[in-house]
């Protein structure tokens, strides 16, 4: 089942994330990447993040000349499912056209911990294939709320 739900596409309810929802995470990942905006590195990248609730939401780097402004695809995507009201996310794939698959910056994995605590991370290329991580693995220690916990 696929349909669209408040700019998401809703690929079914289930947690488990299946071939073919990997297979549709990654085509919608390859279409984000064409709407990169990176002018300055080059380093063009599209993202695509799946909800708990089977939601897919995608995005696409942004670069901008004051260079800590720019934003990252996987940060992109999340920001827009957050904005839809998703907050659990469980599959995310990160495509480039680089020569080896590039994991997600240093900002992203905070990020993508918080809100993904047992993600599965994939970084796929038009050139070489992929490499799979759980976000865990990625950022083992994360900074988290209860790092806030004043009591």
């Amino acid at each position: 089942m696929k349909q669209r739900v408040s700019g998401a596409t809703l690929v079914g309810t289930s947690s488990a994330t299946s071939d073919a929802d990997w297979r549709e995470l990654r085509a919608m990942a390859f279409a984000a990447l064409d709407h990169a905006y990176a002018p300055y590195s080059r380093f063009r990248v599209g993202a695509a993040v799946r909800s708990r609730d089977g939601r897919i939401y995608s995005g696409c780097n942004v670069e901008n000349a004051s260079y800590p402004a720019s934003m990252c695809a996987e940060r992109v995507a999340i920001a827009t499912a957050v904005a839809d009201g998703a907050r659990d996310f469980i599959a995310l794939v990160i495509a480039t056209n680089a020569a080896e698959p590039a994991p997600p910056c240093g900002l992203c994995r905070q990020v993508l911990a918080e809100l993904g605590p047992r993600l599965e991370v994939v970084s796929c290329t038009s050139r070489s294939g992929e490499s799979r991580w759980p976000i865990a693995s990625l950022l083992p220690s994360p900074f988290t709320a209860h790092s806030l916990d004043r009591s």
